[in-house]
């Protein structure tokens, strides 16, 4: 660090904003910091042996009375709160979903905080408006989704999820969107025993209520059975309950399992009931030519959501909604104040009027960025790479005798499980070691759920960094663990 005059200090924590001169150099220092760390982040530990409460005690219990200078600021950015993260960019980091910000992302995200625009109206930001547009077109031609398809972008699946419910709750209660539900007979959202939770808060939100909200069983594959939402649908009716929706999810968050969309849009059909598709992980990979036909009917459904920030490279956060019936997604949300109307109204578009958020950030920008960098070919050959990790990796557990496949293998997540044959508690408890014992090493970052009553462990690949040999060291990294867990007493 260069040594600064008093002068320079001072500018740095004047009363109004940093001045040009001082942003540029803090800017340059940061954009080093952060190249650096792009090209180092697999040398950290992905997740730090920590506990709870570590950060809080090395910063002040108090705001600062006088600002303070920015070198001091990044000092402790640098020394205190970087090596407290869960590097979520690194190629090891296999919990949860893996992500990737990538630099043509990242590079958007900076453009859009220096824009600071708000997208609400086209007045407001035409450029942010038609560049949304014209973003989730492209995106949707991707997906190979016909043109009735119209996209918003939202911050998270959960949005987009409660965004399209509560049209289909305003279709089912025509006039729910003046009167409330107050007096409705009781209404019913349908998903699969492995939907994601924001489906079921999503519900709850709606002011459905938590009998709102049915589980539909999976089958051995963990798909939802179609038979048995047709029954369950049959039943409600036959009971006054009202079916709302309906949603299925390609890519489930416990196993990447994809629900048989095209025998679930027959059922929509049937009984007339709205079809979300969570897509909002799997969705990416409809880009693959070898992996389109997993998902076969979803262009039937009412509402389908895309996340972005989960597997196309693009920074946290960026939800894509497509809905092919727009005008009852409107309906649902679009109230307009005099003091955001204006002649455009009529010819324009109003982002404000799909969601509940009237303040929207620029978040196209960045996933515009993403697409014209990677292209069409490059999404490919980067889900098609980490696809092929994970079979390999499924590969090696299959020859593993202590080892087995809970789920089969369709995307880039696979669900593990060490014990086979192991007494229940046994295994469940041998498995939750292993992940803990990974986790503090530092060598990997990763995730477990419960399937079919036991505890597994998820391997989700997906960040651009990752290579066949992180591969094999978090392989590694958990067979090792596993023998450290037999040592310790932990025995059938």
């Amino acid at each position: 660090m260069t040594e600064r005059s008093e002068s320079d200090r001072e500018a740095d924590v004047s009363v109004g904003d940093m001045g040009p001169e001082h942003f540029r150099r803090h800017a340059h220092e940061v954009a080093d910091w952060m190249a650096d760390y792009l090209a180092t982040v697999g040398d950290l530990p992905v997740f730090p042996d920590l506990e709870p409460g570590a950060i809080r005690d090395l910063l002040p219990e108090e705001p600062p009375d006088e600002g303070e200078p920015m070198d001091r600021v990044l000092a402790d950015f640098r020394d205190v709160v970087v090596p407290g993260l869960t590097h979520w960019n690194h190629p090891r980091f296999f919990g949860y979903f893996a992500i990737t910000a990538s630099g043509p992302g990242i590079l958007g995200e900076m453009l859009t905080a220096a824009l600071n625009v708000n997208a609400m109206v086209w007045r407001s930001s035409p450029a942010a408006t038609e560049l949304e547009e014209l973003t989730t077109d492209w995106l949707r031609q991707l997906l190979g989704l016909p043109p009735e398809f119209d996209g918003v972008i939202n911050d998270t699946a959960s949005s987009s999820t409660l965004y399209a419910l509560a049209a289909a709750r305003d279709v089912a209660w025509p006039d729910a969107h003046e009167r409330g539900l107050f007096g409705c007979a009781p209404g019913r959202v349908y998903a699969s025993d492995q939907a994601h939770s924001s489906v079921e808060k999503a519900v709850l939100t709606l002011g459905l209520g938590r009998s709102g909200f049915g589980a539909i069983r999976s089958d051995g594959e963990f798909r939802m059975d179609p038979d048995a939402l047709a029954e369950a649908i049959r039943g409600d009716i036959e009971a006054g309950v009202r079916p709302v929706a309906i949603v299925a999810t390609l890519g489930t968050t416990s196993s990447a399992s994809m629900d048989p969309v095209a025998e679930i849009v027959q059922v929509a059909s049937e009984f007339g009931v709205w079809l979300h598709v969570d897509a909002a992980y799997g969705g990416a990979a409809a880009i693959v030519p070898e992996l389109a036909p997993l998902f076969d009917g979803w262009r039937g459904a009412d509402s389908i959501v895309v996340n972005p920030h989960k597997w196309l490279f693009t920074p946290i956060d960026c939800s894509v909604l497509y809905c092919r019936r727009p005008a009852d997604l409107v309906g649902a949300f679009s109230i307009v104040p005099e003091y955001l109307k204006s002649s455009e109204q009529a010819s324009a578009r109003s982002l404000m009027d799909y969601g509940v958020s009237l303040g929207r950030r620029f978040r196209a920008l960045k996933l515009w960025f993403v697409l014209r960098h990677f292209g069409r070919g490059g999404l490919v050959a980067a889900i098609r790479e980490h696809v092929r990790l994970a079979r390999v990796l499924a590969g090696w557990v299959e020859q593993a005798d202590d080892w087995a496949l809970v789920a089969p293998v369709h995307l880039a997540t696979i669900a593990v499980r060490f014990g086979p044959g192991w007494a229940p508690d046994a295994e469940d408890r041998a498995n939750r070691r292993i992940i803990e014992r990974v986790n503090r090493s530092g060598e990997a970052f990763l995730t477990h759920t419960v399937l079919a009553g036991r505890t597994v462990i998820r391997v989700s690949i997906g960040n651009l960094k990752t290579t066949h040999a992180d591969v094999a060291r978090v392989w590694a990294s958990l067979r090792r663990a596993a023998d450290i867990v037999r040592a310790e007493g932990e025995t059938p």
